[in-house]
């Protein structure tokens, strides 16, 4: 029996409740919907009827200016007009002034030096010495490393040897011409007078010729000696590996003891008095950058330091699979700081405006499909102006068309302002309705008293204070 007892009371409970909400939200409901019932209601100054703000004083605006006007002068009753217009926005404002404005385009890489040098011996042999450290300084012809020479040197002995037997056979060579020659001119002058036979002559003619040959053979072998020596002499040369650019030594792969051949890099120098980014640019910046353009470049390395560089080579055809061509920045490095590998950002000055009208980038909003800024009018009501902008960078837009010079517009909290928002400048405590929403709020004070715990006269929500009756049990 009294669990039925239990239930019932609960249904009575919820069934009143429910009535009386009921009842309130539907006379909610016809005061919003009769405009001149919510009128009055907004007049809280002279009705008496405000807002929980307005009873204390702090009223934020009146009829058509914010929040207070439309609750009938009760704590949490809806804005003026059935909702209200938006909350006025507190933005800062700005003019439009002159200025430089330059457009630019970024790109990112790898540095590396002007010239990166594998260096190999030229001769295949076992590596003597190896004369420099990784991160020396070197010069171009200084030696860096020593094969081992031996073998070669005994052959440039032999050869120096064959050599001299040339030239000795060579002297020899030519007396036995000189001979055969004095024995040749005899045996004409004997023939001429007729006291040597014909064959006589032959003979002597023929081993002249013979002579000449000889030494003719004698020479060519000199000389054959001669390009042998030439040759073992740059092999020797050659165990001599020296560095063929100046630079700085950016890696050392052997040690002494190793056998060495033409394919095994013993160091790699690296010049960096200058140094090289390159990268690829798109089909739709390549108009855009030209050799010869200046290019500030910036490394993590050196937080907030800049480097000047230019671009040095811009490729003359683009790659059919990437669409992109090749360009070459080159950076001076007189002191050093920056190294190859750094990752860096370089910033091209593509196009640059001097003396033009520019406008803040946090200033310039989308709008209706167009770029504008939003510019207040007398009433301190925010306004959209189209604008057309030329060149832009991180900071700022260059205004071509739309604005005057001086021109005021809302920079801070642009993005936010929407069209006819009331606006109130940083540093004030309201928009141009406060006044006179203080003032119905101080009226409506007293309706708040006297009809505290009460329906408003005119419709509307109640009292945020007020005790409902609570239905029978």
């Amino acid at each position: 029996m009294r669990k039925f007892v239990v239930i019932g009371i609960v249904l009575a409970v919820v069934g009143g409740a429910a009535a009386y909400f009921g009842v309130f939200s539907r006379e909610g409901d016809a005061a919003a919907a009769g405009p001149e019932t919510a009128g009055r209601g907004g007049q809280g100054g002279a009705g008496g009827a405000q807002s929980g703000r307005g009873a204390r004083g702090q009223g934020n605006a009146g009829g058509g200016g914010g929040f207070g006007g439309g609750g009938g002068g009760f704590p949490g009753g809806p804005g003026g007009g059935g909702g209200g217009p938006r909350v006025p926005m507190t933005v800062e404002t700005g003019t439009l002034k002159r200025g430089d404005v330059a457009a630019y385009l970024t790109v990112v890489g790898n540095l590396i030096g002007l010239q990166t040098v594998d260096i190999a011996p030229r001769t295949a042999g076992r590596l003597l010495s190896v004369n420099v450290q990784l991160g020396d300084r070197v010069r171009r012809g200084q030696v860096l490393a020593k094969v081992e020479d031996r073998e070669i040197v005994e052959q440039v002995r032999q050869a120096e040897a064959s050599q001299k037997v040339s030239e000795a056979t060579i002297r020899q060579r030519e007396a036995d011409l000189k001979v055969a020659e004095v024995n040749f001119d005899r045996s004409k002058n004997l023939f001429q007078r007729q006291l040597l036979a014909k064959q006589a002559l032959d003979d002597a003619e023929s081993r002249y010729m013979a002579a000449v040959a000889q030494l003719d053979l004698s020479k060519a072998q000199l000389s054959q000696n001669d390009a042998r020596l030439e040759e073992l002499r740059i092999n020797l040369q050659n165990t001599s590996v020296a560095s063929p650019v100046d630079g700085f030594v950016g890696k050392r792969s052997v040690d002494p003891g190793a056998m060495v051949n033409t394919n095994t890099a013993i160091a790699s120098v690296v010049e960096i008095s200058r140094l090289r980014l390159v990268v690829n640019v798109v089909e739709k910046d390549l108009r855009l950058v030209t050799a010869g353009d200046p290019a500030v470049v910036e490394v993590d390395a050196y937080p907030g330091e800049k480097f000047s560089g230019k671009i040095a080579r811009v490729a003359p055809v683009l790659d059919p699979a990437t669409r992109t061509a090749t360009m070459e920045v080159e950076i001076p490095n007189g002191d050093y700081k920056l190294k190859p590998g750094m990752y860096a950002r370089i910033n091209l000055t593509v196009d640059e405006h001097k003396n033009v009208l520019v406008v803040p980038k946090n200033a310039v909003v989308d709008y209706s499909n167009d770029r504008g800024v939003w510019v207040p009018n007398d009433n301190d009501r925010a306004t959209f102006v189209p604008l057309k902008l030329g060149i832009e960078n991180t900071e700022q837009f260059e205004v071509v068309e739309g604005m005057k010079e001086g021109a005021r517009f809302v920079t801070t909290g642009a993005g936010a302002v929407r069209n006819n928002d009331q606006l109130v400048y940083s540093g004030q405590g309201s928009g141009p309705g406060a006044g006179r929403g203080g003032r119905g709020g101080q009226g409506g004070g007293d309706g708040a008293r006297k009809f505290q715990g009460q329906r408003p006269p005119g419709g509307g929500a109640p009292p945020a204070d007020a005790q409902p009756k609570r239905p029978p049990q």
